[in-house]
């Protein structure tokens, strides 16, 4: 532990392997695990995620665009890694650093068709998303320029599933799964030859285990906060009490005096704020911290840099550890007070916090 900061998050490594593997006993033993690490790695840290993915022995590593696959290959990375979202002016970095791409619209198709290069690519396909991804109607053309382009080495198709962890769209996740075998079954016949295919994501594998086809690319699950209760949050966020105020009653608290005191009380400030992802919507009793196993709500309005807390009924001191997510008090939990999902609260936490790993 870092013995100069006061706000870390704690990462164990452990739990991650523990929920790859729980993951990967409900696949095929040759289903390829593809792991989701862009948006530093869901606020993990990219680098030693992916470092023991690879230790693990996960076939690639996903990320978002050609500047996070820099970073792994700067760092030593040397499993394969996709850039789902390459760009027109990143080609030169992509080739140096041997990135795979994935290609979602004939922009970047006729890119890497006119640029002589031997690149790994994988070909994304829209199947209800609409989002990125080519439509159905364009399979023989993609084909065709692929054909004429050997120095492309097509490695996979895709799709995204939109709504795979909701029971309650079952039908719509089925239909996109149709649409993609759909898809597959004409790319391969006009190919000639089989190619992987992947679709599932976390959800995908915890509730259509049946559609894993040759790969899946794991994101949330790893980090542990699904429904499943198998799967372990892998990080805490803690910080201290840095100060610790009484107040009278009439007294307001922080920006817009959105509290007021109704009576004496003691108060604990948190230097942890919205620059480090700490919610606004957590403000004025919505969310809460614990503190010496005490849970003590929010009061005022969150600010960029730190939140108070009530700590009236608390016996706490200057220095005290708070949790602000963890055993205690679940990412999973904190989400559904505001309305909110995992991703939200992992990717905006800021790398100004100390991530400090475990491997035990």
């Amino acid at each position: 532990m870092s013995a100069a900061n006061e706000t870390i998050l704690h990462i164990d490594l452990n739990k991650l392997e523990q929920n790859f593997n729980y993951l990967k006993a409900k696949l095929n033993p040759k289903t390829k695990i593809i792991g989701v690490v862009k948006a530093f790695a869901y606020g993990h840290g990219d680098v030693k995620i992916s470092k023991k993915l690879e230790q693990l022995g996960v076939y690639a590593l996903w990320v978002s665009d050609f500047e996070e696959g820099l970073i792994l290959r700067k760092s030593g990375i040397k499993t394969k890694i996709m850039v789902a979202n390459p760009g027109i002016k990143s080609y030169s970095k992509i080739i140096k650093y041997k990135l795979d791409v994935v290609l979602y619209n004939h922009k970047l198709l006729d890119l890497y068709c006119s640029n002589k290069n031997e690149v790994g690519v994988h070909i994304k396909f829209n199947t209800g998303m609409n989002r990125y991804g080519f439509n159905p109607n364009e399979v023989e053309s993609i084909i065709s320029k692929i054909q004429h382009n050997t120095h492309l080495n097509l490695d996979s198709i895709c799709s995204h599933l939109a709504a795979s962890e909701d029971k309650n769209k079952t039908d719509f996740t089925l239909k996109q799964i149709d649409n993609f075998k759909s898809i597959s079954q004409k790319f391969e016949l006009l190919l000639g030859r089989k190619i992987d295919k992947h679709l599932l994501n976390s959800h995908g594998v915890l509730n259509f285990t049946d559609y894993q086809m040759d790969s899946v690319r794991l994101g949330i699950g790893l980090y542990g906060s699904t429904s499943d209760v198998n799967l372990k949050q892998i990080s805490c966020l803690t910080s201290v009490i840095t100060q610790i105020r009484d107040l009278e009653r009439g007294d307001s608290v922080g920006y817009g005096t959105s509290f007021i005191a109704k009576e004496k009380m003691k108060i604990g400030i948190i230097p942890v704020g919205y620059a480090d992802g700490m919610n606004r919507q957590l403000s004025n009793t919505i969310g809460s911290v614990f503190i010496n196993n005490y849970k003590c709500p929010i009061i005022g309005k969150i600010s960029m840099d730190s939140f108070a807390i009530d700590i009236t009924k608390c016996k706490a001191n200057e220095g005290d550890l708070v949790e602000i997510f963890g055993d205690q008090l679940t990412v999973s939990e904190i989400v559904k007070k505001i309305n909110t999902i995992p991703y939200e609260i992992y990717s905006t936490l800021n790398r100004r916090i100390k991530r400090v790993y475990s491997d035990s």
